[in-house]
């Protein structure tokens, strides 16, 4: 009796603390559901997604660089000229489907040097054309995380604003990139972490 006893308050035990553990489970896959990782930069091999696009392009004469840190990160780094009318840097993925049609923005973990700089997303493989852009601003030498809803991306060419353009559709995007152009001519370094996208 004694035996069976002990038994049946063992198993009581064993589903009460299985619980909260079941949740908690439940909860990370959930949150995993939630979010979509598109680069995290641990494997170097990543770097060969991503192309340098400055104002060159354009006859100026702005330089920059893509490079891989110690930390698994990755950074964009570089000078930004005004001269023979300049006045910017980017990289940019090589065109693919990142497949996000269920998500609501995207997510950046950076690092920057106080200055200002542009998300840029495109729905085309083309090499020039309609951008969607979202600028953030950066701390001096801190991590942050910026959210970047879909919505709030605004179309784009050549720095101009465009009306009348349909709004960004996240089906659509097959290129991603990051651009700095302050009309000034400045050094810059940012530093990304990883991206992702998400749901509401």
């Amino acid at each position: 009796m004694k035996h069976a006893i002990l038994s049946i308050s063992l198993i009581i035990v064993t589903i009460l603390i299985s619980i909260p553990e079941a949740r908690a489970r439940q909860a990370g896959k959930s949150m995993d559901q939630q979010e979509k990782l598109i680069f995290d930069f641990k494997n170097t091999d990543e770097i060969e997604h991503w192309r340098i696009v400055n104002d060159n392009v354009m006859g100026g004469l702005s330089k920059s660089e893509v490079v891989f840190s110690n930390s698994h990160t990755v950074i964009f780094k570089g000078i930004v000229s005004l001269e023979n009318n300049g006045g910017f840097a980017s990289i940019r993925t090589v065109p693919r489907s990142y497949e996000l049609d269920s998500y609501n923005g995207i997510l950046l973990r950076v690092k920057g040097d106080g200055k200002q700089y542009q998300f840029r997303l495109r729905t085309n493989d083309r090499f020039d054309g309609i951008s969607y852009r979202y600028k953030f601003e950066t701390e001096v030498n801190t991590w942050m995380i910026i959210i970047i809803p879909f919505h709030e991306c605004i179309p784009v060419f050549r720095g101009r604003v465009l009306e009348g353009v349909k709004p960004l559709l996240p089906e659509e995007i097959q290129q991603i990139g990051f651009l700095i152009s302050n009309k000034k001519a400045e050094k810059f370094q940012l530093e990304i972490d990883w991206i992702k996208a998400y749901k509401k």
